[in-house]
Formats: C-alpha cells, sequence, structure tokens
C-alpha cells in the first residue's frame, strides 16, 4: 500500500485528489493540510511514501516547503500548480528543486476537471513510491573511479567517437551532474536522450548550458555531428544518426504514438550502435522501465561500450537494472563517477 499525503490549500483539490487515489485500490490519503507549515508538521507525523505537494500556498509555498521536506525528512515529492500552468518554467523549478515530477492543474489554481488527470496522476503516484530521495545538503563523495563494479570483464580498447546518454525519472539532475564535470575540450560528441515533455526541452538546454563548459544545443534536421558538442533529443520523435558520406547526420523518426515514452532511447542508442559500431559509449541513467536496455544491447553488439548508473544513486533503478538483466554491461557505476567513466573511455 502506498501512503500519500495531499498539501494544497484548496479544500476542493485536496477531496478531489483524494477521490482520485483512492480509486486505486493499491494508493491510501493518509492525511492532507491546507498550507506547507501544516504539510511539514504531517510529514514528519505521518511520514508518507509520497507527498502531493501544491506550489501557490499560504504561510509557506511549495518550493520553501519542499526545500525543508527534503533537508529534514527526505519523501518522493509530486508538485501539483496552477500557477501559470502553461508555464513549463514551474516545473523545471520543481524537477531542480528535488522534485520526482511535475502535475500542471488543468485548469489553474482550482481545476474542476482535475479527474481528466487521474490515470496520469495515480501513475505519477506509483512511480514516485519506487523513487529513491536523499537529503538535499547530503552529495555522494567523487571517489576515484576504480570503486566502480565491472560486470563484464576487461576495459574497452577502441577510443570513442560518440557517447549516447539515455535517462528518465531523476534524470534532469543526473545527466547535468554527468555533464558538468566533462571538459570543453573532449574529442567526442554527446547526445543526451530525456524523457521530457517538449515544452520542457529548451529550459533543460538552458540549465545545461549554464552548469557545462560544452556547447549545448537541440539539432537541427541534417546538422552534422561534430566532438565537443551536446545534442539534446527535441522530444517526441527520437533522434537518429545517419551516416552520409564521410559524416554522420541527425536524422529525426516518426512522433512516438500516445501512451509511449519519448524520446526513444533505444531508437537513438540503436542508430549510434550502427553508425559508429565499437566507436560508441552508451550510458544509462536512472528511470522507470525498460527504455535504453535494448538500445545499450546493441552498442554492446556492435562492439562499443556501456555503463549504467549504480543503483545507490538512481532515483529510480529500472532501465539500469532491465539493461544489466540483458548482460550488455561493462560497467555499474555511481553517479558522481560516471564522467570519470566516460572519460577513462574516450
Amino acid at each position: 500500500m502506498i501512503h500519500v499525503l495531499i498539501v494544497d490549500d484548496s479544500s476542493f483539490m485536496r477531496k478531489s485528489l483524494t477521490h482520485i487515489l483512492h480509486s486505486d485500490k493499491f494508493i491510501k490519503v493518509v492525511g492532507t493540510a491546507a498550507d506547507g507549515e501544516e504539510g511539514l508538521r504531517k510529514v514528519k507525523q505521518l511520514r508518507p511514501d509520497v507527498i502531493l505537494l501544491d506550489i501557490g500556498m499560504p504561510v509557506m509555498d511549495g518550493f520553501a516547503t519542499l526545500e525543508q521536506i527534503l533537508r529534514e525528512c527526505p519523501t518522493p515529492v509530486l508538485m501539483v500548480s496552477g500557477l501559470n500552468e502553461k508555464d513549463p518554467t514551474l516545473a523545471m523549478k520543481s524537477l531542480q528543486c528535488g522534485a520526482v515530477d511535475f502535475i500542471p492543474k488543468p485548469s489553474g489554481v482550482i481545476s474542476y476537471d482535475i479527474d481528466k488527470l487521474s490515470n496520469k496522476i495515480i501513475t505519477k503516484v506509483k512511480v514516485a513510491a519506487s523513487s529513491r530521495v536523499s537529503k538535499s545538503e547530503i552529495r555522494p563523495p567523487k571517489t576515484e573511479l576504480n570503486s566502480g563494479m565491472s560486470v563484464q570483464g576487461g576495459g574497452l580498447v577502441a577510443r570513442k567517437k560518440m557517447v549516447v546518454i539515455g535517462a528518465s525519472t531523476g534524470g534532469s539532475h543526473a545527466v547535468t551532474e554527468v555533464l558538468s564535470d566533462l571538459p570543453k575540450d573532449i574529442s567526442v560528441a554527446v547526445i543526451v536522450v530525456q524523457h521530457l515533455d517538449p515544452e520542457f526541452v529548451p529550459l533543460f538546454v538552458d540549465r545545461l548550458r549554464w552548469r557545462c563548459a560544452l556547447e549545448v544545443s537541440v539539432p537541427q534536421r541534417d546538422e552534422v555531428i561534430r566532438p565537443g558538442r551536446v545534442f539534446v533529443a527535441p522530444g517526441r520523435c527520437p533522434l537518429i544518426i545517419t551516416p552520409d558520406g564521410a559524416v554522420n547526420k541527425i536524422r529525426f523518426g516518426y512522433e512516438a504514438p500516445p501512451g509511449n515514452v519519448f524520446p526513444s532511447i533505444d531508437d537513438t542508442m540503436e542508430s549510434v550502435a550502427r553508425a559508429y559500431g565499437e566507436g560508441a559509449l552508451g550510458v544509462l541513467l536512472t528511470g522507470m522501465g525498460s527504455d535504453g536496455a535494448r538500445g545499450l544491447k546493441a552498442i554492446k553488439e556492435a562492439g562499443g561500450g556501456t555503463i549504467v548508473e549504480d543503483p545507490s544513486t538512481c532515483a529510480v533503478f529500472g532501465m539500469p537494472k532491465a539493461a544489466i538483466a540483458l548482460g550488455c554491461v561493462d560497467e555499474i557505476v555511481p553517479l558522481p563517477q560516471i564522467a570519470k567513466a566516460i572519460l577513462r573511455k574516450i
């Protein structure tokens, strides 16, 4: 049973969200609160598995409450807000501050049609319940790479020309940490495939530009792959690498059908395996499900290298675990050491 606390200053929203969650037999709302200060008290008292947290509230707003929760009693938090619901900056700020995910209210602060998001809310609560959350001020030490666990034997001989990084739940922070530890003069190109709604991608790219020494952009169709660049997949259409004479170019596949994860990590990694062979390095970070496992296997079978994030630092260990189950992983490495693992192989 997943125990949930709802923190929202609207009594209608508290009742509506409770009704939605109680429609699933595996979820139980153990309490509600009308402001952040009351919510923080109830988090300490009830110890819920997941918190639904509004942003615009009296006494203590959602962001201040989130900060206190992660500092004092780390718990997976889903931010739920109708403030500027069409402005993606709130979602990105929520993720940057440590929320597991963000749910926009469909019709503003008090959304009488919130029930149309019932399935999405229930799914996100279940994903959040399986997430790993640590105290906000604590970060794993940046130890030497040799503490990483090798599961497939010796090191790789071929130097790499392309690194493709896939991530989903919790990946915004993880990708940022990896790229911020890479130097500006690396000899490879990097592709990032992060499961994000298309409207959030520009903000994600801006965040990476601010934190990283590398040049980061959303690529254009037929753009030539060049070393020292980071290309972020744009949205629903998978980013595909296609050889064109002496160069490799970026193309886009068909838009993902409703209900599918997007953009597809598998599609991108498989195209990288075909284009670069043993010159490819695949990295799979935190995320729910199995997207990327098949792609990582394709890179391994083409002679390339493969790295997955260690469960000790994953928000959700689903995608790396699926790749390990396929027997295609060279190294399992904690997040603070992944950049070093990449540099060692290129």
